[in-house]
């Protein structure tokens, strides 16, 4: 399961807001549309010693919306020694992976 609140790296924020303005789309949107395209391509993301976060905090379930139980199950099964919080860190490092 991944925390209740969650964020993703400074550097998918910026550019999934620049995007909203731009077609109008909203970033939660993006962010599971990047994620998906991430794991299609069977990508394994390592984690660094630092994420740099946005400061955009939302619910897991306006980021994942009816995806969330399909993402948390495919992180657990991808990453199963992780924690609740790595989860969540790897899940910004595929949006930000496709960016």
């Amino acid at each position: 399961m991944l925390p209740k609140r969650f964020a993703l790296t400074r550097n998918a924020e910026e550019k999934l807001k620049r995007e909203k303005l731009r077609a109008g789309i909203s970033p939660n949107i993006l962010a599971r549309e990047l994620f998906f395209k991430s794991i299609e391509k069977n990508k394994k993301i390592e984690m660094p010693e630092k994420i740099d976060l946005g400061t955009m905090l939302l619910d897991k379930a306006v980021w994942l919306g009816d995806c969330q139980t399909v993402i948390e199950h495919w992180l657990n099964n991808s990453y199963p020694k992780k924690t609740a919080e790595e989860h969540a860190y790897l899940w910004a490092l595929h949006v930000d992976s496709e960016l």
